[in-house]
């Protein structure tokens, strides 16, 4: 299924848990025709994402709505900067506010957590990755913000790519035979990644021909030595309680990805803002 189709389906199942059958507040006392004006503002510092999910929101109660962002998904705002003016029914901009802050303020927290950790290693030649440690049924929403705040997106799920970890390899009897296994039937277009967890794994992994060796919760010095084994004849990835201090040291060893697990999976949403004004 396509990105957008997942989108579509997510927004349709958000409205009807919220909506329902009818918004009975807004419909008693709002007039139909009464025209009103939205403005959301940055509470905080942060990176915009989400203005593209949340315009197909408002399309979803009204075809002609007007439609004027202040910035654009992947750019930042300060504090009190505006970001969106959308000018509808009233009774459209009750109906589609608590959804679209919803969406906009956790893609925007996402997108604003993974440029610190961007950020942090600007010029490492290490690339920050997401995993799928996503909110149910939001993968598609959070891995984008992932891309507006500067990060990769690994794999989007179980389909797109091999990954053997420790459960695969257990039961297969080691990391050659979990290997030769997959690479029965896998097409020469899927990337197969293997986890490891000692040197002995590392070596075992590169000559079995993975694309990607994962070095999971390895120390520092280990993973350096990794590195070393690995010699750029297969990518790097490191894995497992990546926190902002720890960052550097870990780019440092020559790594190619960091995949972090809380961009996704304690999220904090960046605090944003909707007043509206009747016409």
């Amino acid at each position: 299924m396509k990105n957008e189709e997942l989108i579509d389906r997510l927004i349709d199942l958000a409205i009807e848990e919220d909506i329902s059958s009818g918004d009975i507040s807004t419909d008693a006392i709002i007039p139909v025709n009464s025209m009103a004006t939205a403005v959301m503002t940055a509470k905080a510092d942060g990176v915009i994402s989400g203005l593209s999910v949340i315009r197909k929101v408002y399309g979803r109660f009204e075809d002609d709505f007007g439609w004027k962002p202040y910035v654009k998904d992947g750019d930042s705002v300060r504090k009190g900067d505006r970001i969106l003016e959308i000018r509808a029914s009233y009774r459209t901009l009750l109906y589609g506010e608590r959804l679209s802050l919803n969406i906009l303020q956790r893609m925007s927290g996402i997108a604003t957590a993974t440029s610190r950790f961007v950020a942090e290693i600007e010029g490492t030649g290490t690339t920050i990755l997401d995993t799928r440690k996503t909110a149910p049924g939001m993968r598609v929403l959070d891995k984008m913000a992932v891309k507006d705040g500067g990060g990769k997106n690994h794999r989007m799920g179980l389909y797109d790519m091999v990954m053997l970890k420790d459960n695969h390899i257990k039961i297969a009897g080691g990391i050659p035979a979990a290997v030769a296994a997959v690479k029965r039937d896998l097409p020469l277009s899927v990337r197969l990644e293997v986890e490891t967890t000692n040197l002995e794994e590392v070596k075992q992994a590169l000559e079995c021909g993975a694309d990607i060796i994962m070095f999971d919760n390895m120390d520092t010095a280990t993973m350096a030595e990794a590195v070393k084994i690995v010699g750029g004849k297969a990518k790097t990835e490191a894995s497992g309680n990546m926190s902002i201090p720890r960052l550097k040291e870990v780019a440092a060893t020559g790594v190619d990805y960091i995949s972090v697990g809380a961009l996704t999976h304690s999220v904090t949403a960046l605090d944003i803002s909707m007043n509206i004004t009747q016409d």
